[in-house]
């Protein structure tokens, strides 16, 4: 969900607890069903089992942050164009990270690449607060104003390079990369609390990437890879590396 902008770029566009309003009346039996069905087909199917992910999954209207030309694939196991040459991440890959990063509801998170604001949804239901940092500027206003219009009051998202994370907020309990960089960036890992979790892809534009599962502990970092994926490179200072 990257694009380039300068790293210079810190606007912060919303302080949005969470997508409690929920969606329409209008159609709102319709999606319900098209959610459940993507819950039941696409995720425990798959083996997503975390009761709270699979209920969060449930509730978050997908619809809302895809472009309306695309609202009718929505809840198709596939990732969709949200312009700027990104993607929303299919339901599959949004909840198997989400369970990976085991979620508590104290928890603080730090999301690098806001896309269209839909893994932040999703995370906002099941955490305290999440900051999330978008280097596309115009998706990080897009992602604010679906956020505060399903009254995700507990989201604050940020235009700039995720690189070098959110420092004025850390530590973090944990931190969640939509984006992927060649290598795990150290200030992200600094920035992780003591018991902390991260789940980053890794990997070139070129190469193979997986996903990698990090927690600290004592000061170290373990780390495991857990799933082959394909995301849009992390940009700005990580491609300058």
């Amino acid at each position: 969900m990257k694009a380039w902008l300068s790293s210079t770029a810190a606007l912060v566009f919303g302080f949005l607890p969470c997508c409690t309003r929920g969606e329409p009346a209008a159609g709102a039996d319709r999606t319900v069903r098209l959610r459940e069905r993507m819950v039941e087909r696409q995720l425990k199917a798959r083996g997503i089992r975390a009761p709270k992910v699979l209920e969060a999954m449930a509730a978050v209207p997908r619809h809302e942050f895809v472009p309306q030309e695309r609202r009718g694939q929505a809840y198709a196991d596939s990732p969709l164009p949200i312009g700027h040459g990104q993607t929303i991440s299919q339901p599959y890959v949004v909840a198997f990270m989400t369970e990976q990063l085991a979620p508590r509801p104290d928890d603080r998170v730090l999301e690098i690449g806001t896309g269209s604001g839909y893994q932040a949804a999703v995370l906002a239901r099941l955490v305290k607060h999440v900051y999330s940092i978008e280097i596309v500027d115009e998706l990080a206003k897009r992602a604010t104003a679906t956020l505060a219009r399903l009254d995700c009051d507990n989201v604050t998202v940020k235009s700039g390079d995720g690189y070098r994370g959110w420092k004025e907020h850390a530590p973090f309990d944990a931190v969640i990369v939509t984006c992927a960089p060649d290598h795990i960036p150290q200030p992200l890992v600094d920035q992780l609390a003591e018991g902390g979790r991260m789940i980053i892809p890794v990997g070139g534009r070129l190469e193979a990437q997986e996903l990698h599962v990090l927690r600290k502990k004592d000061g170290k970092v373990e780390r495991r890879a857990v799933l082959p994926v394909r995301f849009v490179p992390m940009t700005g200072e990580s491609d300058e590396r």
